[in-house]
């Protein structure tokens, strides 16, 4: 492993532990040449799933850009980040395990929405607001009202 510090090819694993649900290993390594310590992350590649737009566009998919989606749903809560990464792997791990191809985006954003209604209810009202792309306050109000009857 290339040593991001120096550039030299030879470093030494320190420490090795399982994570994201057993998908991928989080290894700490010390490089031979300049000492510096550093950390990696190796995981199965998976094969490629493509995301459908709702405009009928096609992305490949892309774990950052869920993660990027989740944060700032969560910023300034109390979702440890370590949480965040947890629902991330959960989400990919539902897509993955239809096997499919292809997945629209709207399967991803109810993944997604049911992961944060169990962690916190105003990230998941954040989520939704941008999912369900809400005009204005009486749709934050019907949404409130489903989630309260």
């Amino acid at each position: 492993m290339k040593c991001p510090f120096c550039g030299k090819v030879e470093s030494e694993v320190l420490e090795s532990r399982v994570v994201e649900e057993g998908n991928g290993i989080r290894r700490r390594r010390s490089c031979l040449k300049c000492k510096k310590r550093f950390s990696t992350l190796e995981r199965v590649k998976e094969s490629t799933i493509w995301v459908v737009k709702s405009d009928g566009r096609r992305e490949q998919f892309s774990r950052e850009k869920i993660r990027k989606g989740i944060l700032r749903a969560v910023e300034k809560r109390s979702v440890p980040l370590s949480l965040v990464d947890d629902i991330v792997g959960r989400v990919e791990k539902d897509i993955a395990r239809k096997q499919l191809q292809e997945v629209s985006s709207h399967t991803i954003g109810r993944t997604v929405l049911k992961y944060l209604q169990k962690t916190d209810k105003v990230a998941w009202l954040r989520f939704a607001s941008v999912y369900f792309q809400f005009e204005d306050l009486a749709d934050f109000e019907k949404l409130i009202e489903k989630m309260n009857p």
